[in-house]
């Protein structure tokens, strides 16, 4: 394949890949959506963020990892706690981060 060619084809797929998701942007105010459908839309960034950050947690590959030696899944418990206990996205974060890299520090 040339090198034309694959430029040619990133640059149809940008293009009609903008053209998909533009058409809900673009011309959402002019439709008529029930009342109970946007406030379903609501909850769709936290359920698809959620279904990422699951998969990414018990998944290491194609192996399903539910035990205690998945650093992953225990800074994630942790960052749990903190987030019930406080509240705060920033803190949150940060000691999700710094759990995780504690526990691959210490190979755990």
């Amino acid at each position: 394949m040339s090198e034309l060619m694959i430029w040619t084809t990133i640059l149809l797929a940008g293009v009609v890949t903008f053209c998909l998701r533009y058409s809900f942007i673009g011309y959402a105010h002019r439709m008529q959506t029930p009342e109970w459908f946007r406030r379903a839309l609501r909850y769709v960034p936290a359920a698809v963020l959620s279904a990422l950050v699951c998969k990414a947690l018990v998944y290491y590959g194609a192996t399903l990892q539910l035990t205690l030696s998945n650093e992953r899944l225990l800074a994630a418990v942790v960052a749990a706690g903190v987030a019930w206990r406080t509240k705060n996205v920033l803190w949150t974060t940060v000691t999700g981060m710094l759990a995780l890299w504690a526990l691959q520090a210490l190979g755990l």
